[in-house]
């Protein structure tokens, strides 16, 4: 059996990037570690908070109940605050995660993936997506730990979970022809979502299919992604894009997942990230 360490941005990232995986992983017998960079200070901040509780609170809450619904064994909080999006002037927050030191975040990460002896550790691919600048951080700690740990961890699989744009298309048109609304994944305001179209850092949405190394069917744990991107209520509501679907069609829509991986030749692959 081996562990899985999944370094995400923000509380939710983990259920919607990498949730089926981290759900196979544990179903599978391994080990499995969540990494959280941020406190998701700039989320949505529900009505129903109670005297005393923050944002963060709330958030940090429902990530260890989606923790819970995935099986995950571990979960770190790295507390660095919420950088907002793409130039907000809570970028330039001094405890903002994107100004945090490269290197002091990476050897952290490195400390870490020692200790659990990790085989296989996930990041975000060069522009975390959709360019949030929280999830470009992650990419760039990512490789540098990477880079610390080699030596110690020489076998250390590193996957960039990202998103497959021309899958992300397909879906889309199957949900317009299932008479949903179009708003897709990353919209609740009714407008028409674009893949291709400028993100919070100007580039397209995820990656072009072709460039991409491995996708792994999660399928069969469809239903543990799907809770854990519900228990994550102060920001994804029933009336979602995520949660309308009747569950058969969230499987199909949200089945698989999706990784560039170092060190291999581009070339698309089905497979498992233990294999």
């Amino acid at each position: 059996m081996g562990t899985l360490v999944c370094l995400h941005a923000h509380p939710d990232d983990e259920a919607i990037a990498t949730g089926g995986s981290m759900a196979r992983a544990h179903a599978e017998g391994h080990r499995v570690v969540l990494v959280v960079a941020t406190d998701g200070a700039h989320g949505e901040v529900p009505d129903d908070l109670v005297e005393g509780e923050t944002l963060q609170d709330r958030r940090r809450a429902e990530t260890m109940a989606s923790a819970a619904a995935l099986g995950i064994d571990r979960v770190e909080f790295l507390d660095y605050t919420d950088s907002g999006m793409t130039g907000w002037e809570q970028n330039n927050h001094h405890e903002a995660f994107c100004q945090a030191d490269l290197d002091a975040v990476a050897h952290g990460l490195t400390d870490l993936l020692r200790d659990e002896q990790a085989d296989v550790f996930t990041i975000y691919d060069w522009h975390g997506g959709y360019g949030h600048p929280d999830h470009i951080q992650v990419h760039k700690v990512g490789c540098r730990a990477e880079q610390l740990v080699r030596a110690d961890l020489p076998n250390l699989r590193v996957l960039e979970s990202t998103m497959n744009r021309d899958s992300m298309r397909r879906m889309i048109s199957m949900a317009k022809e299932m008479g949903f609304d179009g708003a897709g994944p990353e919209r609740g305001d009714g407008e028409e979502f674009n893949p291709d179209g400028p993100m919070d850092d100007g580039n397209p949405m995820g990656t072009p299919e072709a460039e991409l190394t491995l996708g792994v069917d999660v399928a069969d744990y469809a239903e543990s992604k799907r809770a854990a991107i519900a228990s994550h209520r102060s920001q994804i509501s029933d009336s979602s894009f995520f949660l309308q679907m009747p569950p058969e069609i969230f499987a199909q829509a949200f089945g698989h997942e999706w990784f560039i991986e170092h060190g291999q030749p581009v070339g698309l692959k089905m497979g498992w990230m233990f294999e």
